[in-house]
């Protein structure tokens, strides 16, 4: 049995790990297993100040499972988060500041992210991190079984909206070519727990008024990320970060995207599709 040094972060998530070096993310058999298991129990796992390289990392998050590749960065394992002229993606990276989960729009989303700060910005720029399992807990039995039987459309253009509000032609014939799903409100997992389905990617509710559902969708996304619930993370330079995305919805706080910050993210790819 592998036994980890740790300490308690959030409320509802968060746990911080005290007692690994790169030297054992990258040699230690047990480690593995043993993270993934924490995990699951806290949904946000903390490496304070690790300091991973690129290379580094990705060799340890190959030691977790597969990785999602990304064409246009220079080393494909690693998306470069950041607004520099020269980054392919800087122009949705924005949307970023609202509640999601990442991969909502594709088939399977993915397993996990890992999060690794090379550049933090001078004020703002923490990431908030809210339970889809503690939403779902904390719904009412009426609500639960309510809940249950509702459908939820996402889309690209629903998040990208809130941050073009006056979209070009060219914008919205981009944003049409991406993937719609509709999917559960709740997800029933494998493992037999289930979480809620929110945040900026949620459309409209199939078959509801439209206002009517988009209102109960905020009511539902501000209980789940009351101030209280939220585990907010300050970066430092080095630190890595690493979490569930099956259970978890998460956000950038704002920063000044005039001025340098540069995360390096991995993803493991998942194996369950929502349903």
């Amino acid at each position: 049995m592998h036994t980890l040094a740790t300490k308690k972060l959030g409320n509802l998530v968060g746990v911080e790990v005290t007692d690994v070096d790169i030297d054992r993310l990258l040699t230690d058999d047990g480690l593995p297993a043993a993270l993934l298991d924490l995990l699951e129990q806290h949904s946000v796992i903390l490496f304070r100040e690790l300091h991973l390289d690129d290379p580094a990392q990705v060799e340890f998050c190959r030691r977790l499972g597969e990785l999602a590749l990304f064409p246009k960065y220079r080393i494909p394992e690693i998306m470069e988060i950041s607004f520099e002229p020269d980054n392919p993606n800087k122009e949705y990276f924005a949307s970023n500041d609202y509640w999601h989960i990442d991969g909502a729009l594709d088939a399977i989303p993915a397993m996990a992210s890992i999060l690794t700060a090379h550049v933090t910005a001078e004020q703002g720029g923490e990431t908030e991190f809210a339970s889809t399992y503690a939403a779902y807990e904390a719904l009412s039995d009426e609500e639960k079984e309510y809940f249950g039987t509702l459908r939820v459309v996402h889309t690209f253009e629903a998040i990208q909206r809130l941050t073009y509000p006056n979209p070009t032609d060219e914008q919205v014939k981009e944003w049409a070519s991406r993937a719609v799903r509709e999917l559960p409100l709740v997800w029933e997992h494998e493992s037999g727990r289930r979480s809620l389905v929110f945040g900026a990617t949620a459309s409209h509710i199939v078959g509801m008024d439209i206002d009517e559902g988009r209102a109960l969708l905020r009511d539902l996304e501000n209980r789940a990320t009351a101030p209280e619930l939220v585990y907010r993370h300050t970066w430092s330079v080095g630190d890595t970060v690493i979490w569930d995305n099956t259970g978890l919805a998460h956000r950038a706080c704002a920063f000044d995207r005039a001025k340098p910050r540069r995360m390096h993210r991995s993803t493991l790819l998942g194996t369950e599709a929502i349903k």
